[in-house]
């Protein structure tokens, strides 16, 4: 007998033999597609895995690879620190000589640029630049009746652009020249009151070039007031200038002092200086590993880019920030109307901040990077998944993050004994608040102590507090949240001063005058 509930029939086989089935095959067709998309839900749950504990023991394997062969070289000067340090004990002081290695290595981005999926996120951005230049053409030629785009905050940014780069070619000089020279004078051998001279030499040589550095770009900007684009071109090489020279001394002179007396005069070559001073960072060493050869395509790539992302800021400034702040101090000052424009500049103030992270963290430093052919294209890494401020910066700007953590913070710790280490964290966020404020300042040409505020005391507040002991997604938006906000701040408040110093210039100006925020009492 066959069991209950089941039923079959026979159907002739191709071979004429019979066969049976169930009589309910037609139902199975409709589940067989359900299972096939379960089936390949789970292959993919599997690939993925699989793919994922096939990368950690890449990176374990990249990664032994690399520390065995810089162990095969260590420096003359410092023992290398191992891989796996055991913990210290009471009577062990802790080690400040880690140092900076370079290894070849791609952008984060190029490898991410590589996975369709976030090559889509990418094209969502350049349509998002095409719907700015569609808007522009159709409001000009409803407005008016022709399709020509405006650039007029361009051509104003970017005015007297060839006065910026004279001016670059004497800061450029002093720093190519002083700096070696001195060192040069430094490293022959001691004879007398001649050696003497030779260091107060030295000595007078530096005191020159940081006079040209710091004195002739506030000079020019000041007298013949160059728009913003042009004072940012300055005031960037001027900071990029002062602190590759002082890496190249604090790197070379020791070598230098201690070769001296045995070997007679030592110094580095003149081509790795020079080598240096244009290749993208900041840490000074004698050679760098260098890629064979030049990818002319990717350098005209990356420079293409970088242009278009100004003209990408150049649209949001003049779309979504010049019709809310440009007649905005002609009102009375009331908390409502601060408030809403700060949460209208939240969108154009992390749009400003993705553009000024790709141009210039991605673009710009990959294309000198791969002309001089630099192996180490590291400038940023994952900050986007920050789950804390202290990581979010480090990871944002490595290039400057080096330079902080090598000749600040650990120098601070040696100076310290190792037992300052919250003195040497707060002496890097002050070097890095008073920069950042010197920028803007330089850059737009007025005191407004925005940035000292958000980055020494909010920003250092955020670093103690949003440490890394934090994880999980709801503190990756938290982080963005605040970045959001924190954009939107400084927007808000610098096109508001920009607009009430423009609308209220002082009758006289006076050194209080020039301090005290104009957006407080300006209603012209």
């Amino acid at each position: 007998m066959e069991p209950m509930g089941t039923h079959l029939r026979r159907r002739e086989g191709l071979g004429g033999e019979p066969e049976e089935r169930p009589s309910g095959e037609g139902n199975t067709e409709t589940h067989r597609a359900p299972d096939l998309v379960q089936w390949t839900r789970h292959m993919e749950a599997v690939k993925m895995q699989l793919l994922e504990q096939a990368q950690e023991k890449l990176v374990e394997l990249l990664d032994r690879a690399i520390w065995e062969a810089i162990q095969s070289h260590p420096p003359q000067d410092r023992p290398l620190p191992s891989p796996h340090p055991a913990p210290l004990s009471k009577t062990q002081k802790p080690s400040f000589g880690r140092r900076k290695v370079f290894v070849v290595r791609k952008s984060l981005l190029d490898e991410l640029m590589e996975v369709q999926h976030f090559r889509t996120i990418y094209h969502m951005f350049i349509a998002g630049l095409c719907v700015f230049i569609i808007s522009t053409l159709a409001i000009d030629f409803i407005d008016e009746g022709r399709l020509v785009l405006e650039f007029d905050l361009l051509i104003f940014s970017f005015g007297q652009l060839p006065l910026a780069l004279v001016t670059w070619v004497p800061m450029f000089l002093a720093t190519l020249l002083a700096p070696y020279q001195a060192l040069r004078l430094w490293a022959r051998p001691r004879a007398g009151g001649a050696w003497m001279l030779r260091a107060v030499l030295g000595c007078v040589l530096l005191a020159a070039h940081a006079a040209v550095l710091c004195v002739l770009p506030i000079h020019v900007a000041v007298k013949h007031e160059l728009p913003p684009a042009s004072r940012c071109i300055l005031v960037f090489e001027q900071v990029r200038l002062l602190m590759k020279s002082y890496s190249f001394l604090r790197e070379a002179v020791p070598g230098t002092l201690r070769a001296r007396g045995r070997e007679g005069i030592w110094a580095p070559s003149f081509s790795s200086y020079l080598y240096f001073l244009f290749c993208p960072t900041l840490i000074y060493r004698e050679t760098y590993p260098r890629t064979p050869s030049v990818r002319w395509n990717y350098v005209a790539k990356n420079f293409a880019q970088a242009l278009g992302c100004v003209l990408y800021a150049c649209f949001i400034l003049g779309r979504l920030c010049v019709p809310i702040f440009a007649n905005m101090s002609r009102e009375p000052f009331s908390t409502r109307a601060l408030l809403l424009s700060i949460m209208h500049a939240t969108l154009p103030g992390i749009f400003m901040l993705l553009l000024i992270f790709f141009a210039f963290l991605h673009c710009w430093l990959n294309a000198f990077a791969e002309m001089l052919r630099f192996g180490d294209r590291m400038f940023y890494r994952d900050w986007w998944n920050s789950t804390s401020f202290s990581n979010y910066y480090r990871t944002w700007n490595v290039v400057v993050h080096d330079w902080l953590y090598s000749y600040v913070y650990q120098d601070g710790l040696w100076l310290l004994g190792g037992r300052g280490r919250g003195a040497a964290m707060l002496g890097v966020f002050l070097v890095s608040a008073v920069v950042h404020e010197y920028i803007f300042c330089f850059v737009l040409g007025f005191f407004y102590p925005v940035m000292l505020m958000l980055f020494l005391v909010i920003g250092g507040l955020l670093n103690f507090t949003m440490n890394d002991r934090h994880t999980g997604p709801a503190w990756n938006v938290l982080m963005w949240t605040l970045l959001f906000l924190g954009q939107g701040i400084q927007v808000s408040l610098y096109c508001q001063e920009w607009y009430a110093r423009w609308h209220c210039p002082l009758p006289q100006t006076t050194f209080w005058g020039l301090l005290t925020p104009r957006s407080w009492s300006c209603h012209a």
